[in-house]
């Protein structure tokens, strides 16, 4: 038979209020499978040139006279200046039809090609040309970034240099997730050749880390959702003062029940 007396009522009703505010273990480890991914393939995802990229375009020969022709010159030189905002200035920036203008080689098409393939591309130009022998052609993307939004420690837009960045690396630009974030149901909002696409991405599970989900692609933007706990307190629960005050309250009924 139920117990239906005021007090066995009363302890259900405190103990309800205090459980809408617990998130179980599930909802805040990550990777919680990884026993079962001990030793798996790493996959490169090697991300795209894309109109308004800025690279870095660097080409070199045995003689290193007969290659200053074919880079940019500022001040009677080569761009020798290692700040990453003044690279950016004096960049490549790539134009609406995916194209770049590089000095005596004109224009090359880089939109869809990885940096590797741009490299090969420029340097059997400058062979087949007749312009350098055995040139070598360095390129890198300059203005990479990431936009991390929602429940992380510090949200904002990040910019990065590495040709592979993770997903969980990009989180760790934010400080991580904050104990709302809603680990499995991570909002990716990403533009490729003219296409933006949603998915969503799981960090509890490592059953992930082979798709191309898991590389940052330059101007990506993560969304972290808040947790069911955070959704339920932000309806009765909005200050640290509100919060105190609720527990006081019910401490207070439930010495007067149970004394």
């Amino acid at each position: 038979m139920i117990n239906k007396s005021p007090r066995y009522l009363m302890l259900l009703t405190i103990l309800g209020l205090l459980a809408t505010g617990c998130t179980s273990n599930k909802d805040i480890f990550y990777f919680q499978d990884a026993e079962d991914y001990k030793e798996t393939d790493i996959v490169y995802y090697k991300n795209t040139i894309q109109p308004n990229d800025i690279l870095s375009i660097d080409i070199s020969a045995a003689m290193p006279e007969t290659a200053l022709p074919y880079n940019k010159q500022f001040g009677g030189g080569a761009i020798n200046n290692t700040n990453i905002d003044v690279l950016k200035l004096r960049g490549y920036l790539v134009d609406p039809d995916g194209m770049v203008s590089i000095p005596v080689l004109g224009k090359v098409l880089v939109k869809g090609k990885t940096t590797m393939a741009i490299e090969d591309e420029i340097a059997q130009k400058l062979e087949s040309g007749n312009h350098l022998v055995d040139p070598v052609v360095s390129v890198r993307l300059l203005n990479s970034k990431v936009t991390i939004l929602g429940e992380v420690k510090g949200p904002g837009t990040f910019s990065f240099t590495e040709e592979s960045l993770s997903v969980p690396q990009a989180l760790g630009y934010a400080g991580d997730l904050t104990i709302n974030g809603k680990r499995d149901e991570i909002m990716l909002i990403r533009e490729v050749d003219g296409k933006r696409t949603i998915s969503q991405i799981d960090l509890t599970t490592a059953d992930w880390m082979g798709d191309p989900e898991y590389i940052v692609k330059p101007n990506d933007v993560l969304v972290v959702p808040p947790n069911r706990a955070k959704v339920k307190s932000a309806g009765y629960v909005g200050t640290v003062s509100t919060i105190v005050a609720i527990t006081s309250t019910l401490i207070s009924i439930a010495i007067l029940i149970f004394r």
